[in-house]
């Protein structure tokens, strides 16, 4: 947990209470990125939700602006898109870990205490206040990882 801005900064106590106060559109857009097994960009998402009613563009990214200000979803740079959340801020903000899967897709999230504190450090030594910060990995998941070391059946004949 890095600490090298203050708890006003770092929007501390925010979190799960928060979701006890989003707009409809916000429940609307966090509902559809926990539906996903994937990241979605805004016009995907746009797409899922034009039966409940939304129509434009701004209303999804107004809504993922608020979700993302308030540690519920996370947009990965790397695929202009996003993900919810699958984990509980608290009052300390971590670094992101997103391991992204190029062969399936599959995005999972993590945080490391010792990067935490090796981000902070680097931060002190550069004079630099840090917010934020994430880490995006690219590779393969357990799984496809897996099937690619596994022999075709056609390999076999």
């Amino acid at each position: 947990m890095f600490r090298t801005a203050p708890p006003e900064a770092e929007g501390a106590g925010r979190g799960m209470k928060d979701e006890l106060r989003l707009t409809r559109n916000e429940t609307l857009v966090l509902g559809v990125l926990r539906d996903e097994s994937g990241p979605q960009t805004a016009y995907q998402i746009l797409d899922r939700l034009r039966v409940d009613g939304l129509k434009a563009p701004l209303q999804v990214y107004r809504a993922l602006r608020s979700l993302s200000d308030r540690h519920l979803v996370h947009r990965l740079e790397s695929l202009n898109a996003f993900v919810a959340c699958n984990h509980h801020h608290g009052e300390h903000r971590h670094a992101a870990v997103f391991s992204i899967c190029q062969t399936c897709g599959r995005v999972s999230e993590a945080t490391d205490p010792a990067l935490d504190a090796a981000l902070a450090n680097l931060a002190l030594r550069e004079h630099f206040v840090l917010q934020d910060a994430a880490v995006e990995m690219r590779g393969l998941c357990e799984t496809c990882a897996s099937a690619l070391s596994q022999p075709s059946t056609a390999d076999q004949a």
